[in-house]
């Protein structure tokens, strides 16, 4: 079957967000069909060590050039040679292009694997403040080493079809396999309540961290939203206190960071809303909330690359007055806070089981196999 070695940029420690929970899913895939003797992780980080001023000085130095986030060419001969003895180099995100470039330029004889979590020029065109004096030399960087994992993969992963499709127009080569979101089952303790409805003033929530697209997202609601509906909301995530001090809208609002469990937030919520406006890939709050059978009010962007009817979750509401409808409708019509339909999309589609196929397609298993996700 071969022997993997995954690429990632450190170890993830505390909470996970989107992108670690995307890289714990494909480890996992990985040690499950390989076996876990036959799967090794480098990190390009040792954080334990920490870096010195010289190794930051480099980092600096290196960064036009392709050298993403710290890494150094020394750090990239040394997986080189690492990777001689595995049959495959899983990088764990295209912001690793570079390695994939030394490798194909080393003869490496394996099969390199470059998962894409974004478009991440994309990504980090919307993420960065338009002020940050350095904000292109970091915006092309991110494009170099998406170009390379395009030009020197031997498959590209991505998300959903607006990204392969997007890599298409960019750089002339679309993903080879849609490997969507997937999540570890948390949902698994106690009969979930189906008999509980809506209540008169729903308690709505909003989750996701400290980042420019959340923040957009839950300040036009709180602004545009909030202020015509008779709702309890509740924002969850990492750093969101950060946003809280920052806007005076946010003062009476009950905000929680860090929680280490989020199933408390899920369970208590009459129906979530994600109100997000740009971005790449896909939401990993969207995913999390089909697991827990949640009922979704979201934006396009929000259900973006996920097999689902939004009317059955919820509702698509991509305006003020499309938001300020939907949430006067659970009010004056109750319905069942747990949806059934969203948890059966998450076990059909977005369940780590779910994902077995398509890493089978990845590591060339079954590959006469169709695939629903197959390009």
């Amino acid at each position: 079957m071969g022997r993997a070695l995954f690429v990632v940029f450190k170890k993830e420690n505390g909470i996970l967000e989107g992108g670690g929970l995307a890289n714990q899913r494909n480890l996992q895939m990985g040690r499950q069909l390989l076996g876990e003797e036959n799967v090794d992780v480098v990190y390009i980080h040792d954080e334990a060590k920490g870096r010195t001023w010289w190794n930051l000085l480099l980092s600096c130095l290196c960064f036009p050039f392709g050298y993403y986030n710290g890494i150094l060419p020394s750090r990239v001969r040394h997986i080189v040679r690492m990777a001689q003895d595995y049959d495959y180099v899983f990088l764990s995100t295209s912001l690793l292009g570079i390695v994939a470039k030394r490798l194909k330029e080393s003869n490496y004889r394996g099969t390199v694997l470059a998962h894409f979590h974004n478009v991440e020029s994309i990504y980090y065109d919307s993420l960065l403040s338009k002020r940050l004096p350095l904000r292109q030399i970091v915006i092309r960087c991110a494009a170099k080493n998406d170009e390379y994992c395009c030009r020197y993969a031997d498959k590209v992963l991505t998300l959903n079809k607006r990204d392969s499709d997007t890599l298409h127009k960019m750089y002339g080569r679309e993903a080879d396999i849609l490997v969507p979101i997937a999540l570890a089952d948390k949902c698994t303790t106690g009969e979930p309540d189906r008999q509980t409805l809506t209540g008169s003033r729903p308690l709505c929530l909003f989750l996701g961290s400290y980042f420019t697209a959340n923040n957009e997202g839950i300040l036009w609601f709180v602004r545009n939203v909030l202020p015509h509906v008779d709702v309890e909301l509740k924002i969850v995530g990492k750093n969101m206190a950060r946003l809280q001090r920052e806007h005076e809208c946010l003062k009476d609002i009950d905000v929680v960071s860090d929680a280490p469990d989020l199933s408390p937030y899920f369970r208590q919520a009459d129906f979530m809303i994600l109100p997000i406006f740009s971005g790449s890939g896909m939401k990993v709050k969207t995913c999390e909330s089909l697991m827990y059978g949640k009922n979704i009010l979201g934006t396009d962007e929000a259900f973006e690359g996920y097999q689902l009817d939004a009317e059955m979750v919820g509702a698509r509401c991509n305006t003020a007055e499309e938001y300020i409808r939907a949430i006067k409708c659970y009010a004056e019509k109750p319905i069942p806070r747990y949806n059934v339909y969203s948890r059966s999309v998450y076990e059909e589609l977005y369940s780590e089981d779910s994902s077995l196929r398509s890493f089978r397609k990845v590591f060339g298993l079954d590959a006469n196999v169709p695939d629903d996700y197959a390009m």
